[in-house]
């Protein structure tokens, strides 16, 4: 098979783990995953990108952060990017290109490969911005490219754009499941953890709520964007917070434990918000915690952070929104609620839970290498011109079909080209 080239976002640096940045965790991951098949795999991204496979250097540094790319210096740079990705999808070697964002250039035709789009869809249907593309743009309807092959993260995101897109393939994200060191037991001062944007459709309210309802000790960690309705959501929620420390910049070693998070979970104060966290940083907050608490309260299309937490072994109460049934085992890898009652009750019942079978869930599910597996298959489908079904999609109880039938791939290292 020919290369496939991964047109990477530029908002965060792929590979440096610095925060948030869950589209380009996941391009990052699947670059790994194969590459380690034996899949030649070229990623267009920015210099300061860490990459697995072959690096196409477009811009010298990526943006730096999300919301960030409204400014004509940010447009400017993404122009760029994506002029020198279309370039090098043009270089003969090219079988397939992979892009998660800016499927208005395709359709606009500034960004036109002779080869065929995998596009992977990110966020919720309504957040795509394709219905005022479609009232824009009435003559070039979504629907009218073959050569672009769209992907759902879920069956929940995948019934989201119904009527918007065709979408063939639903393929779940995965995470490189070793580099989570898994926590038989939490720590002995039991707390909740929660992570991610600091917004009020993540519900780090409700995660308050729960915690003092409870009487459990619940670490904040997220980023605050650049967004007025972000900021007053977090000055809302100061108030309710006992203790304030940054632990952006704090090293992380193997005394990280004893020298950052025993005297936080030794302290008095009950609601700690420790800023946002690095890649390594949250790892240990995830495999100490008693549960993360994911108290959505919007459609959320997939949710990196429940694979995290169960890759430490954590469980994880959330709501009943998005597809988070999709992902967790209720009753087995976490609980899935209707209500902060019921997430109040279920805090108590989370020592329970066996975290190694939570663990092996993700590794049987959702890592790297079952995705790049399912995106392989993919990718060999379209270069084909088959219509055979992609292996692994997400059912409502993933569990009971994950893994059952796995493509087999004996891909060859394919030189450069080939």
């Amino acid at each position: 098979m020919k290369a496939v080239l991964h047109v990477a976002t530029l908002n965060k640096a792929i590979g440096l783990e610095t925060g948030y940045g869950p589209i380009e965790t996941v391009i990052h991951g699947l670059d790994k995953g194969l590459h380690n098949l034996g899949y030649r795999s070229i990623v267009a991204c920015s210099a300061d990108a860490i990459v697995n496979g072959e690096k196409h250097e477009t811009v010298a540094e990526s943006l730096g952060a999300y919301c960030s790319a409204n400014t004509e210096a940010a447009q400017e740079r993404i122009g760029r990017h994506l002029a020198s990705s279309l370039a090098r999808s043009r270089s003969g070697d090219i079988g397939v290109v992979h892009m998660h964002e800016w499927y208005e250039h395709i359709y606009s035709g500034s960004f036109n490969p002779s080869v065929p789009i995998v596009m992977t869809l990110h966020v919720p249907g309504s957040d795509s911005g394709m219905v005022d593309f479609h009232d824009r743009h009435p003559a070039t309807p979504l629907a009218s490219r073959s050569s672009v092959h769209w992907v759902a993260i879920s069956e929940y995101q995948r019934r989201q754009y119904a009527g918007l897109i065709p979408i063939a393939h639903t393929i779940p994200h995965g995470i490189d499941v070793d580099r989570y060191e898994f926590g038989a037991v939490p720590a002995p001062t039991p707390y909740l953890f929660s992570i991610g944007r600091i917004t009020q459709v993540k519900g780090q309210d409700t995660a308050i709520e729960v915690a003092k309802r409870s009487g459990t000790k619940l670490i904040l960690a997220g980023c605050v964007q650049d967004k007025a309705e972000d900021r007053a959501f977090f000055e809302q929620l100061r108030p309710s917070i006992d203790f304030t420390v940054d632990l952006s910049d704090v090293p992380v070693d193997a005394s990280y434990y004893d020298r950052v998070m025993k005297p936080i979970l030794s302290s008095d104060k009950q609601i700690v918000y420790v800023g946002e966290l690095n890649d390594a940083s949250k790892k240990y907050w995830y495999r100490h915690a008693l549960a993360t608490v994911f108290p959505i309260r919007w459609g959320e299309p997939f949710g990196m952070v429940l694979i995290e937490s169960m890759a430490s072994g954590t469980p994880v109460l959330a709501f009943r929104e998005g597809a988070v049934p999709e992902i967790l085992v209720d009753g087995k890898t976490g609980f899935i609620v209707d209500s902060v009652d019921a997430m109040v009750r279920a805090v108590g019942n989370a020592g329970n839970l066996d975290r190694r079978a939570t663990r092996e869930h993700v590794e049987r599910h959702f890592s790297v290498d079952i995705m790049a597996r399912r995106y392989a298959a993919l990718y060999e489908e379209i270069i084909r011109g088959d219509r055979v079904a992609v292996p692994g999609r997400l059912r409502s109880q993933p569990w009971a079909t994950y893994g059952q039938r796995q493509p087999v791939l004996t891909p060859p290292r394919v030189t450069a080209g080939a």
